[in-house]
Formats: C-alpha cells, structure tokens, sequence
C-alpha cells in the first residue's frame, strides 16, 4: 500500500476536541486513507456509510440521546460519504458539543454538497483536509526516486489516481471509466446542471486550452452558451476537484494582464482522457503543456501535503513577457518557468524583476524537476 503524506498529519489531530474531515474527487483513496489510519487504533471504531439509506435515517434530524445509543462505548465515528446524510453537519455538532470523548471522522468527494452542510455548523469545529490523486513526492518514498523517474512519461500520459498507479497494463480502461461515470457522479445530481452534454462540450474546451489563458465569452462562443451558463459550469467543475484556476499576478506594471486565468486538472490521465489522446510524448504536439500540467498540479499537492501557505499566480504583459508559474509569499516571490526541453535558454523578463521582489527563480526541466516536487 503507498503510504499518503496526510496520513500522519490526520492523526496527530485525533482526539482534539474536533471533526476531522477528509474531502477531495472521488477515487483517490480517501476511505482507504482513513481506514488505514484506524487499523493502527487501539479504540474501538463505529464504521457508518451514508450511501446507505438507513444510515441516512438513523442520523438525520437525531438528538444527542439517540446519538448517544447510536455510538454506544465506540470512541470513533467514521462515517463514509458523509454529503449523503442531510443536515450531516448538525447531527456532527451535537456529537462534538455533546459526546466530548468521540472522535468524528468524515469523509465526502462533493465539495458542493458536504461543504454546504457542514460549514456553518461546524465553524470552529473541524480541522479539514484536502487528499489528491497521488503525488509525486510519495510515489518516491514508495518506489524510490530512480524508478518514478523512470516512470515520467508514464506519470504525464495516465496521471496518478491510485488505481491507475497499481493496475498497470489498464489504464486506458480505467480512466475512461473514470472520466466517463465518477468524474461528473456528483454534478450531475445538482439541479443547476441542465445540460450534461455542454459540460464535457467545456471539460474538453479546458483540456485543449491547458497551459492558455481562458477568456468565457470565447469559450461560451465555442461551446455555444452564454458567459454566464459556462462560467457557472467552470466553477461547478472547480468544486467537483475537476480543474482548478491559476489567476494573473497584477501589481506594479502598467501593461501586464489584470484579469487573466489558466485552468490546469488536477490529474494529467483524466486531462488525456477527456480529449482521447493517450499517444507518448515523443509523439504529441501537446507535450508542453502536459508538462506545464504536471508541475502545476504536482506543486498543488506539495504545498496541501505540507501544508505550506501561498498565493500562486502566472504573469504576462500585453507585450507578451511571461512568467509560467509564481508563489507569493509574505517575504517575497517564487518564480519558475516549465521547459520541457532541458537545452533551451531562457531569461526571466527584466520588467518583471525589476518591479518585484523576488527570491528564487528557477527553470524547471525533466533533469532537476525532483527538486520542484519534494
């Protein structure tokens, strides 16, 4: 079993007088995570799942007595896909006002719906938790760092989902499944997702755009819906774990970008699945911004894993200046740029630095990309 890196970070917060709750897409091992977490416990563990439609009943609309009967001399609670059960996050609130001595755990892969339910309720009451599809920093400590480099243009062609890490030979399988079936599962249940067709019209309009500044009314003019119709889609597709944005940094200089924006998926196989191209890198036209997808989205995971805080932007100028990738951080900037192609130079744009503050600036290429990750 690959160990995850939040693992740790979640137990050392049990018993601490709070939820502990574990979100992100579906299929990326968060009951796994969590069940392996209390495989190590010496208390004795209530295990509900709220696909079930008794669990659902039982813990809807309760009072902290019958919770009390429900839980019994069990010092843990874990309760599997937690945004099945309506008003989930007050019945946890009773169970951490109430019943100080057990411990919540839950886990949810709709960020619309579990957040919705347990945000107001639970303020101040939960440490919660971000698990992606593996990272690269813990195939390392799994493989070692010779063999996941070996494997890289596996890692840029079929990303890192742990079924698609451990089943090899049926990669193209599982992820058309998976894009097919568990990435839009939750969208689709929600009543403002009218027209499933126009989603993955936008899924794959994103896909082809990776690496490229993302204008909706150009989008909405190619999909053939109005700004709002797909900027509402982009945003349900932020909160399903699907892509995420990387806004422009616009400070100091007259003539960069003010409201400029990429999307990058979090996962390099679901970004080739949804166009259909599983072709090697010595063989696409694309293998730039797959490789800007990689970083990114890697970089993403180290910062949550190691729970490190900064803003991350790009940056680019009417005159076409640009800088791939930057993190601000309270004493100053991080900036990198993503070659693909370890022989090509490359210069950071003056205007850039000599209006900001920056501390490290890096190019990134498949010879010192390990460096980037760890």
């Amino acid at each position: 079993m690959i160990k995850r890196h939040l693992d740790r970070t979640i137990e050392d917060h049990l018993f601490r007088g709070k939820a502990l709750i574990v979100i992100g897409p579906r299929q990326v091992g968060k009951t796994t995570l969590v069940k392996e977490l209390l495989s190590r416990q010496s208390d004795p563990v209530l295990e509900m799942n709220g696909d079930e439609a008794d669990v659902r009943e039982i813990l809807h609309d309760t009072t902290s007595s019958r919770l009390r009967s429900i839980i019994g001399k069990n010092k843990i609670l874990f309760i599997d896909e937690a945004q099945r059960i309506p008003d989930v996050g007050i019945t946890i609130k009773l169970i951490i006002d109430q019943i100080k001595s057990v411990q919540v755990i839950a886990t949810g892969s709709s960020a619309f719906e579990l957040t919705a339910l347990i945000g107001e309720p639970l303020t101040g009451r939960k440490y919660e938790y971000k698990l992606h599809p593996l990272s690269f920093a813990e195939l390392v400590e799994h493989h070692g760092l010779l063999e996941e480099r070996r494997l890289l243009n596996h890692r840029l062609i079929f990303g890192c989902y742990p079924e698609i890490v451990t089943k090899t030979g049926e990669e193209i399988e599982l992820l058309k499944l998976l894009t097919g079936s568990y990435l839009y599962k939750d969208l689709l249940t929600l009543e403002q997702m009218k027209k499933p067709v126009l989603l993955e019209k936008i899924v794959k309009a994103l896909a082809l755009q990776v690496g490229q500044e993302v204008s909706f009314s150009e989008l909405g003019r190619l999909v053939d819906a109005d700004n709002q119709t797909v900027e509402k889609y982009i945003d349900l597709l932020e909160k399903a774990y699907v892509v995420f944005r990387l806004p422009a940094l616009n400070r100091n200089v007259r003539n960069e970008i003010r409201k400029g924006k990429k999307f990058y998926f979090y996962d390099n196989g679901i970004r080739n699945a949804v166009i259909g191209n599983f072709a090697q890198p010595a063989n696409r036209t694309d293998i730039g911004a797959l490789w800007e997808n990689f970083l990114i989205s890697e970089r993403m995971k180290f910062l949550n894993n190691n729970g490190i805080d900064c803003s991350c932007y790009f940056w680019r100028t009417t005159q076409q200046q640009e800088i791939d990738y930057i993190e601000d951080y309270s004493n100053g900037l991080k900036i990198f740029e993503f070659k693909w192609n370890p022989k090509r130079s490359m210069r950071f744009p003056r205007t850039f630095l000599n209006n900001y503050p920056v501390n490290l600036s890096s190019l990134i290429t498949p010879d010192n990309y390990d460096s980037f990750l760890i």
